[in-house]
């Protein structure tokens, strides 16, 4: 019996038991034995009982057999050894059972990497294959536009027959009366064929003509290629278009052909009259024909732009909301958008706007390209600058001057159609109205702003910029209309002044003109050509347009006129190209859309168009826009590497200068050097905290003196020191004192206090001369600093109520306390009676003329007037010997007796010269006399204390001089701490406030920062920005191309 065990599972796991049972009863009948062959064969029973079957050793080897055991008989009992357990666990236990192991899973392994390669070498194939499909789907064109034209399924199964119908159609061909009339059928259409084919040697005849009909259809195809668009959305339409004119020209041309045969053989057979008939009559069909083959493929040229421009729009529309829906998720998710990188066009008119700003003494002239929009006044220039523009962005009017100045406008493709200024961040939405209107506004109010008084235009630049989705990138600058009538509105000079704008921007041999006539006025009232052809007399920049031709239409206006405009033939001009457009209907609130729509229903629908005189390259703004976009790009590529390289000469030679003319100067600019001089003016008022306490009290305290000292004397001393007593004189003190401080002294002392806290900052600004990075360049704008920050600075108002108290309360207090005090009081009366005397006398020294000596030494002598006023002074100099207490005034009748003596000594002089006289005398007198008190009360203080009784000693004026001095003292002391605490900081805010005013206004800060040294250093900053503008623009340029 044989037992199996091995990879067989749970078969073998129920095939074991009954084996067992079935070895037991065999070894009790000692039924029969296993033998072995000696060959190695598989063990076989002696014999087999019934019902057991007997494996052969094919199916062994089939079954994986792993051990074959041999059972014997006579009582002993062989227990099978298995490869695999009931668990499931695996007990080798032999090195070939361990061998087998390692085959099994090592096959088992194989078989499975084998598997998974195959299984994902096909998923990564399928991935690449999509990925292939979807890239040769990229350069497949869009053709959803054919679902208008393809008819659908529906209308397919109404309008064409299914297989049921087409056979009931069919004939039966199996009848053979069908195949009769067949025969016959074409025998009839063998001998109408044979009578139709021409005679012998047709062939060889065609064949000569042909190079001349491949000449035709290759000019035929130059035409098509002109006409139609390039790009690759319409290259399907471009071939089915061209396939068509072709197969319409041969069809022409077979057409004519066939007629002169006809004609040819009608002529063998008639006379000559009916030959002229019938020649008159094909030629007329003949032209007809072509005419409506040309009219037939204007047709269809138009509808291809349409059509391609329809598609354009989709893919705007698309565009808009692809980006708007990529903005919405941005600010979804919350990520920062990517910065966009400037465009081109953007980069180039950064360029012109900084060129726009420089002025360099070294004439390098601006030639970089620009499209310059001229023409006469209500032609339509604005209107197409605004049909280019897609938007209507400019102030409108009815027969009036709009465009005052130059309006220099940056087209530039982008996501949304919006308008800036470059001067602002403020951007126009021109899908919006309110917007349009409100960029509207801002244009006129920036050109009304822009024209100076008396004026009527302006050369100022207004630069914006306007981009939007299919905008050909390109610099336009709409000037004003030229004119022939100066109105009564106007300034004189107007027609002048808009004739020399014009002239100076086209004088640029790289700018663009774009010419603009109105097509509705007679072509001998324009200004404008004679003007272009003046500037370009070639032609080779100068782009020429025709506006309103649907009123020229309209109007009967001669096509052929039209004819003779668009080809170069009327005007005295020449021109690259010439086109024909319409920019409105009449109406001004009508928009860009309605008047493109009409724009292309003119020309589909024109006359002028059908007959041929307008040819489809000639017409629209928007193939206008793309061959000025085209030729302002070519004339850029061109030109810009020259201008670049003139910029760097003028790089050169300004560099050279600076370094020969300030070699040991730092390179500063406008800009920098205004910072430079702003701190330096800083610092000086950082400095004012720097002044001691002592220093302010002592400068109020001078200036306080020299303000109020004279009016003191005049008003409160002389006329006390009148009294005969001294309670008079102090009465006459207290009162004039306080009249005084109660409504004068505070707001003077404000004044003085406002002068002198200037003067100590003008000061210090003149202390900074002195040191060794004094620069002379500050000088103007230093003093434009203080003399602003004057005019600005207030003092505060409760400062006058304040010292109005202090001053009250220190002028009533009239006890000296000490010696001291005393002494200060009396030097201080000493001083002021000293300089007030000195300048007495220097006054009539003046007056009478110098002394003996002084005519001795300096060799000079007395005039007449000298030597009266002399006599004078002798006079009056007497009569004071004579009574020394007298009065400061003259009476009438001493006044008589002085030009009663004098007239004895053969002087003659009025009463007003003797008053003038008299009053440098008596105060010479009256100031000596004081310094003598003065000098006499220097032990007066013990007088003093005993309250001066004795009458020999009068010393009030000391008194009044102390309470004077006090009062000084009090009141300086009172306006520096103002100054401290509110004054200066006060004023170092006005001057910050003052330095910002002048760096914003750029006209006075170039007035005040001036020089050659200032204007280099300015060139050099302007010349580096500009070619470094350039340099990148040709860099971006250079990897465009």
């Amino acid at each position: 019996m044989i037992t199996l065990f091995g990879r067989f599972g749970p078969v073998c796991e129920q095939l074991y038991p009954r084996q067992r049972v079935l070895f037991r009863v065999v070894q009790s009948q000692n039924f029969y034995k296993a033998t072995a062959a000696s060959n190695g064969a598989p063990l076989v029973p002696a014999a087999t009982p019934a019902g057991i079957n007997v494996l052969t050793p094919m199916q062994l080897a089939r079954l994986h057999v792993r051990q074959i055991h041999s059972l014997g008989v006579g009582g002993r009992r062989i227990k099978p050894r298995l490869l695999l357990e009931p668990d499931g666990t695996i007990k080798p236990s032999s090195f070939r059972e361990i061998t087998t192991l390692v085959r099994i899973v090592g096959g088992l392994g194989r078989f499975l990497k084998i598997r998974y390669l195959v299984l994902f070498g096909g998923a990564s194939g399928g991935y690449a294959a999509s990925q292939q499909v979807d890239k040769i789907k990229s350069y497949i064109p869009d053709i959803e536009w054919m679902k208008e034209y393809v008819p659908d399924m529906e209308w397919v199964k109404q309008h064409i027959p299914d297989s049921d119908t087409v056979k009931e159609w069919i004939p039966d061909w199996r009848s053979w009366q069908v195949r009769e009339r067949a025969a016959v059928s074409f025998r009839e259409f063998r001998e109408q064929m044979k009578d139709l084919m021409p005679e012998k040697g047709w062939l060889k005849n065609k064949l000569q003509n042909l190079p001349s009909m491949q000449l035709k259809l290759q000019e035929l195809g130059e035409k098509i290629k002109a006409g139609l668009p390039t790009e690759l959305s319409t290259t399907i339409m471009e071939g089915l278009s061209s396939t068509r004119m072709i197969t319409n020209a041969q069809a022409q041309e077979s057409d004519a052909a066939a007629f002169n045969i006809t004609s040819a053989r009608l002529g063998a057979s008639t006379s000559s009259e009916e030959v002229n008939k019938e020649d008159y009559y094909g030629a007329d069909i003949a032209d007809q024909g072509a005419q409506m083959t040309r009219q037939k493929i204007q047709e269809e040229v138009i509808d291809i732009q349409m059509r391609y421009q329809k598609e354009i729009e989709r893919l705007e529309r698309d565009n808009r909301e692809l980006r708007k829906e990529l903005m919405l998720k941005v600010q979804k998710t919350g990520g920062k958008p990517r910065a966009m990188k400037k465009s081109l066009i953007d980069m180039y008119s950064e360029v012109l706007d900084e060129l726009n700003l420089f002025d360099s003494s070294y004439s390098t002239q601006d030639n970089l390209p620009r499209v310059v929009v001229v023409g006469d006044q209500s032609s339509g220039k604005t209107s197409v600058l605004e049909m280019i523009a897609q938007a209507r962005i400019f102030p409108r009017g009815s027969g009036q001057m709009m465009t005052r100045s130059p309006v220099k406008v940056t087209l530039s493709e982008g996501p949304y159609h919006v308008a800036q200024f470059r001067d602002s961040a403020r951007e126009f939405d021109l899908t919006k109205e309110s917007d349009l209107a409100s960029l509207r506004r801002e244009v006129e109010l920036r050109m009304k702003t822009s024209v100076q008084t008396g004026h009527t235009v302006s050369n100022k630049c207004i630069s914006m910029t306007v981009k939007g989705p299919g905008l050909q990138r390109m610099v336009l600058v709409d000037l004003p209309g030229i004119i022939s009538t100066v109105t009564t509105e106007m300034s004189p000079d107007t027609r002048d002044s808009i004739r020399h704008m014009c002239k100076q921007y086209m004088e640029n041999p790289n700018s663009i003109i774009l010419c603009i006539q109105d097509g509705s006025l007679d072509a001998e009232r324009s200004n404008v050509t004679d003007l272009v052809s003046s500037m370009d007399p070639s032609g080779k920049r100068t782009i020429f347009v025709l506006t309103k031709v649907d009123m020229a239409e309209s109007s009967l206006y001669d096509p052929e006129r039209i004819k003779s405009i668009l080809d170069g033939r009327l005007f005295p001009m020449k021109a690259l190209g010439y086109f024909a457009v319409v920019t409105g209907k009449g109406n001004s609130n009508d928009s860009i859309h309605a008047i493109k729509q009409y724009e292309e229903q003119f020309f589909r629908h024109s006359k002028l168009f059908k007959d041929g005189i307008l040819k489809p390259t000639q017409t629209t703004t928007q193939n206008l826009s793309m061959a000025v976009s085209e030729t302002f790009w070519k004339m850029v590529k061109e030109t810009v590497e020259q201008q670049a390289d003139a910029f760097k000469a003028t790089r050169f030679n300004l560099e050279t200068e600076w370094k020969n003319t300030y070699p040991r100067i730092r390179e500063l600019d406008r800009d920098e050097l205004f910072e430079k001089c702003k701190g330096e003016i800083l610092d000086e008022i950082i400095n004012l905290s720097q002044v001691t306490s002592r220093e302010w009290e002592e400068a109020f305290y001078k200036k306080l003196w020299d303000k109020t000292g004279s009016f003191i004397i005049e008003n409160v001393y002389l006329p006390a020191a009148q009294a005969r007593d001294m309670g008079t004189f102090n009465t006459t003190v207290d009162i004039k004192l306080r009249q005084w401080a109660d409504v004068q002294l505070p707001k003077k002392c404000v004044e003085i206090g406002w002068d002198t806290l200037h003067e100590e900052f003008t000061q210090l600004l003149e202390q900074s001369k002195k040191s060794k990075d004094y620069d002379e360049v500050f000088d103007n704008l230093k003093a434009a600093v203080v003399q602003m920050s004057k005019l600005k600075h207030n003092w505060e108002s409760k400062a006058e109520d304040s010292l109005r108290v202090i001053q009250l309360n220190t002028l009533e207090d009239r006890s000296v306390n000490d010696k001291e005090q005393w002494d200060k009081a009396v030097k201080f009366m000493e001083e002021t009676m000293r300089g007030k005397l000195v300048q007495t006398e220097k006054e009539l020294e003046t007056m009478t003329g110098p002394g003996m000596l002084k005519q001795w030494f300096t060799w000079t002598r007395r005039s007449e007037d000298h030597v009266r006023a002399y006599a004078v002074r002798n006079e009056l100099e007497k009569m004071l010997i004579i009574e020394p207490e007298h009065k400061a005034h003259l009476a009438a009748d001493e006044l008589t007796t002085v030009r009663r003596n004098l007239f004895n000594q053969n002087f003659e002089v009025d009463g007003e010269m003797i008053r003038e006289t008299w009053y440098y005398v008596y105060r010479r007198h009256f100031y000596k006399k004081a310094f003598q008190q003065a000098i006499d009360c220097k032990k007066g203080f013990f007088h003093y204390q005993r309250g001066f009784q004795d009458q020999e000693v009068n010393c009030n004026a000391v008194v009044l001089f102390w309470r004077l001095q006090r009062m000084l003292q009090v009141t300086g002391n009172a306006l520096r701490q103002q100054v401290v605490n509110n004054e200066a900081r006060r004023l170092e805010r006005i001057i910050k406030e003052v330095l910002d005013e002048i760096g914003d206004n750029k006209v006075l800060l170039e007035s005040l920062l001036t020089g050659r040294r200032v204007q280099l250093a300015e060139e050099l900053k302007k010349v580096r920005q500009i070619q470094d503008k350039l340099e990148e623009f040709i860099q971006a340029l250079n990897k465009e191309k």
